[in-house]
């Protein structure tokens, strides 16, 4: 009595096409779970207002019922969620623009008003002041 067939082989585990179309919408879903799990992260320590008892219990709670309890923080706390992340993304644009403002250097108007009143004070010649006049314009 023979209690494997010899003629059924072992096709790997990606033996057919619906495992292989199977295993990649696993592995999707997957991150697709860990991208929500790290923006919740990422929100819960963002959030200011949340006392740390909170931010603990939510914590605790997506390690223990994860998906379940994911689903209740998008649905009870994504609006402010979202308001939270352009605040973010606000404040890092404009201190990301001042930043430059701040390397770039002056404006035409602003070197030409001080090699003007350098001039004024007898610290440049007219020939320096023009040539400084005649570089900032050129930017």
């Amino acid at each position: 009595m023979r209690l494997l067939d010899a003629t059924v082989e072992y096709q790997g585990y990606w033996g057919s096409f619906a495992d292989l179309i199977w295993w990649f919408l696993t592995v999707f879903i997957f991150f697709a779970y860990l991208m929500v799990l790290f923006s919740i992260f990422g929100d819960l320590f963002r959030d200011h207002k949340l006392n740390g008892w909170w931010k603990a219990l939510w914590i605790v709670l997506l390690v223990a019922i994860p998906v379940l309890s994911a689903l209740v923080y998008l649905i009870a706390r994504g609006r402010g969620m979202a308001e939270r992340n352009v605040a973010a993304t606000t404040a890092a644009r404009q201190a990301q623009d001042d930043y430059i403002k701040q390397v770039a250097g002056q404006s035409p108007a602003d070197e030409i008003a001080k090699a003007k009143a350098l001039l004024d004070a007898g610290s440049i010649t007219a020939e320096e002041y023009e040539r400084i006049k005649t570089k900032a314009l050129a930017h």
